[in-house]
């Protein structure tokens, strides 16, 4: 599934009452809207990024954010309304993306966990918000009298009023419907756009972390918090085995033209495994031999692609998500550098990572033991995990 995220960053922030766009003011030597980049940048299940910025300052915060930010984004100008600068973004997305995420530039703390959830929402039910439920009584009053107070008109059971947050998500044809139908509708999110189509729209958990900075008091909240440091965590793996006749040579799922091919239970694919071993031991979520016992002939001649599609899967489970994985593969012979785009691609899909995140160098043993009179092959792995 292709996700394509928009990041509305196209007004004005008046009334934050600051001489400039709340969303370029800072938090811990970080702009507002450089940390909600981020948080998108980070996730692995985002493809790509299109951010609609005010026309005067399209130049500028262009160029600042592709340094700070290590991945392609596509900039835009914003329009009158928050509605319009969404609207020209998503004419920038990819006609191949499936679903469409859109985040409030000002909404910098927003969690890996809440995007995953609100991308899950979109695909199920083609509409989805992160939303939180409100902890007060809420009343219905009436207009404001001349002395500023109001009248009670009812009492809202508190059970059904949530709050609206960001990012949202929409399957791309119901996105393209409620712009197209709404330019005329002045709205305060795209889920008005599309609950006015008669369109269903899901509420997903939202996060309490994840606020809008919109007055003077968020931003000095905001400011004396700082921005989050992630929780990382780094795992090392490594695996050797024989050179032997008669078996095919794999490596990250690629097979190797070679007369050799390594002895193992699976298919002996030492990357892969080397791999396995990095982000389990990163999650402490155990090993390998622990997970597919080389005793149990269900992994036989197994798809080690599929060990560690799996490895991925009990690391998701365990509240992390790979950042990214540094490999060295040592093999006297053959050459691995035509093959390393395909190892590397393999790799990253496995791993739900973007292929930037995925390092794979080949050395030789310079004749030395084992592997450098050609008997054996070797890998080492480090991998790097974030909290999701």
């Amino acid at each position: 599934m292709h996700v394509a995220a928009i990041v509305a960053a196209g007004g004005r922030g008046l009334r934050l009452g600051a001489d400039r766009p709340k969303q370029f003011l800072d938090i811990g030597g970080r702009s507002i809207l450089e940390l909600s980049v981020a948080a998108l940048a980070d996730h692995a299940r985002i493809n790509e990024i299109v951010v609609a910025l005010p026309e005067d300052r399209l130049d500028a915060e262009s160029t600042r954010l592709r340094a700070a930010i290590a991945r392609p984004i596509v900039f835009t100008t914003g329009g009158a309304r928050r509605q319009d600068s969404v609207a020209n973004a998503f004419a920038k997305t990819s006609t191949q993306s499936d679903v469409i995420l859109i985040h409030d530039a000002a909404r910098p703390f927003v969690t890996a966990a809440v995007i995953g959830r609100v991308i899950d929402g979109a695909k199920a039910y083609g509409a989805a918000i992160a939303a939180i439920a409100t902890r007060d009584t809420v009343k219905h009053t009436g207009e404001a009298n001349a002395d500023g107070s109001r009248l009670i008109r009812g009492t809202i059971p508190r059970d059904t009023v949530f709050l609206a947050q960001t990012p949202q998500a929409f399957r791309r044809d119901v996105l393209a419907r409620a712009l197209s139908e709404g330019r005329d509708v002045d709205a305060t999110d795209e889920a008005m756009l599309v609950e006015r189509l008669g369109m269903p729209v899901h509420v997903v958990e939202g996060d309490r972390r994840n606020i809008k900075i919109t007055t003077p008091d968020d931003l000095a909240a905001a400011q004396a918090a700082g921005p989050r440091t992630p929780h990382v965590r780094i795992g090392n793996g490594y695996d050797l085995h024989t050179l032997v006749a008669g078996r095919p040579l794999i490596l990250a799922g690629v097979r190797i033209d070679f007369a050799l091919g390594l002895s193992g239970h699976s298919d002996a694919d030492i990357v892969c495994h080397a791999v396995t071993d990095a982000i389990l031991g990163a999650a402490g979520a155990g090993d390998i031999g622990r997970m597919f016992p080389d005793t149990d002939a269900t992994w036989k001649d197994a798809d080690s692609i599929a060990l560690l599609t799996a490895a991925v899967a009990k690391v998701h489970g365990a509240g992390y998500r790979v950042s990214n994985v540094d490999v060295t593969v040592i093999a006297q012979r053959p050459k691995l550098l035509p093959y390393l785009d395909a190892m590397r691609a393999k790799l990253a899909a496995a791993l739900e990572v973007d292929l930037s995140a995925v390092s794979i160098k080949g050395k030789t043993n310079e004749g030395v033991d084992s592997m450098g009179r050609g008997e054996s092959m070797a890998c080492h792995a480090v991998a790097l995990l974030q909290k999701s």
